[in-house]
């Protein structure tokens, strides 16, 4: 179906099994190419086909209509195969279990049956817009070579981690308790002030707690505060962190580290939203937030008795897993080079870029500490630097041969695979188009054809 204008609708998929609500659902949106099916095979073999930008999703699909194992197996497909998808779920089974469960697999927004036509119509334009727009904000990311931010602070160009932006801004506006996962020195703690700064609580306290450095018989005080004469030393009364964060938002860093008794008091707090300070009786109510993060595997410390598994479940309402920098392609040289930017103008004017064996080096390395090691191996480097350019040497790396660094053979690899490399050669030739055509044994045309084709610019 095309608009007199020649300009093609929308695309929305459908997939609900009920003969006459897809009837309902197919006349309420003439203003979309709408396509309709009733179970899996038909909704993939639509997303491969049509690409929708959007997809209405009946949890309850044949073989199981009465519960959800098929609808999540078609998100999770959908999420794997097209993940910009914006997937809106219905189901009128455990409606906020599965609102829950659905959001965390990826899914945009959640409606319970019996559906309300009109209330879906709006989610289902909302999704289209905002669809557009990050169809825009990825074009935009692909661009090396100038800072790009997300959450207002994070600065990457990699769609893994724009997914992580968004799925983070999605939840920012509600109440429920995320917990994120990842690895030391990706930028949890970034990401939580991101989530705090984007929620209806962002003119309240960001608290932050790094429970792993806290002494345990110091955490609850800390975490709870204290009476005046609780223990020796409390000359006062003073607020714990939660208390501080009131009307905020409280980041519990490590969370795996609280010992056992202590997750007791705490899942007391998440349950009833009071807390009495050590040495106390008063009960005090707080609204406070709670994102947490860690890099521990809890489900493995659950299993072994180190952490409570209802403690667990109310923390991770919505889990966010945080990709390593070395899943992040083209992100190390765009860090480094906004690194350099701040250390150079603090620490050390005369020093005005990377040397191509730098850029080869950081394009190299495997960063397993992540954005802090690359942070600090560049401050170091200004500091250290007696030169205008930073050289590999600088910054504690091995030079890196080109052909063993950078996959060179655009032919034989896929569309995806294609896009990370022109990324890595056009952030080490610092976005020259000769040097980077060089760089991959294909003429400058031919170049300037896959940056027009992958949306891709120098």
């Amino acid at each position: 179906m095309v608009s007199s204008d020649k300009k093609p609708l929308p695309k929305l998929l459908i997939v609900e099994d009920d003969a006459g609500l897809q009837a309902q659902l197919k006349w309420a949106y003439e203003d979309f190419d709408v396509t309709v099916v009733g179970n899996r095979e038909a909704a993939l073999a639509a997303l491969r086909s049509d690409e929708p930008a959007v997809v209405t999703l009946d949890l309850g699909l044949p073989p199981d209509p009465d519960g959800t194992t098929e609808g999540f197996a078609v998100l999770d497909a959908i999420m794997a195969i097209k993940p910009d998808t914006k997937v809106i779920v219905a189901s009128g089974h455990g409606a906020r279990e599965s609102a829950l469960q659905a959001i965390e697999r990826g899914a945009y927004d959640f409606y319970q049956k019996p559906v309300d036509i009109e209330k879906l119509g709006l989610i289902v334009r909302r999704a289209m817009n905002l669809h557009v727009i990050e169809a825009e904000n990825r074009k935009l990311a692909s661009q090396v070579g100038d800072e790009k931010k997300v959450l207002g602070r994070m600065i990457t160009a990699a769609p893994e981690m724009v997914k992580v932006a968004r799925t983070i801004e999605r939840v920012a506006k509600t109440n429920v308790s995320v917990m994120l996962l990842g690895a030391s020195g990706t930028g949890k703690e970034l990401l939580a002030k991101g989530l705090h700064d984007a929620s209806d609580r962002s003119d309240g306290a960001f608290v932050a707690i790094n429970c792993a450095a806290i002494p345990e018989n110091l955490l609850e005080s800390e975490l709870f505060g204290h009476e005046k004469g609780a223990f020796t030393g409390a000359v006062k009364t003073t607020e714990g962190k939660i208390e501080l964060a009131n009307g905020g938002t409280l980041f519990l860093d490590e969370v795996g580290d609280i010992p056992l008794p202590l997750q007791v008091k705490l899942l007391r707090f998440l349950q009833e939203r009071t807390i009495e300070r050590v040495g106390g009786r008063k009960h005090i109510e707080v609204d406070t937030r709670i994102v947490c993060a860690t890099h521990q595997d809890l489900e493995a410390m659950i299993a072994s008795g180190l952490f409570r598994e209802d403690l667990f479940y109310r923390l991770a309402e919505i889990v966010v897993k945080i990709p390593t920098l070395a899943e992040r392609p083209g992100d190390a040289t765009l860090l480094a080079k906004a690194f350099l930017k701040r250390f150079a103008k603090e620490m050390n004017p005369q020093v005005r870029g990377f040397a191509p064996d730098a850029l080869a080096a950081i394009d190299g390395w495997g960063w397993p500490g992540n954005v802090r090691e690359l942070e600090n191996r560049v401050k170091r480097a200004v500091i250290m630097a007696d030169g205008k350019m930073i050289c590999a040497e600088d910054l504690d790396l091995e030079a890196q041969d080109d052909e063993e660094s950078l996959p060179l053979n655009l032919k034989s690899a896929r569309e995806e695979s294609d896009r990370k490399v022109i990324r890595h050669a056009l952030a080490r030739s610092e976005g020259n188009i000769s040097t980077t055509a060089k760089m991959l044994g294909i003429s400058r045309p031919t170049l300037y054809d896959l940056l027009k084709q992958y949306d891709l610019q120098a």
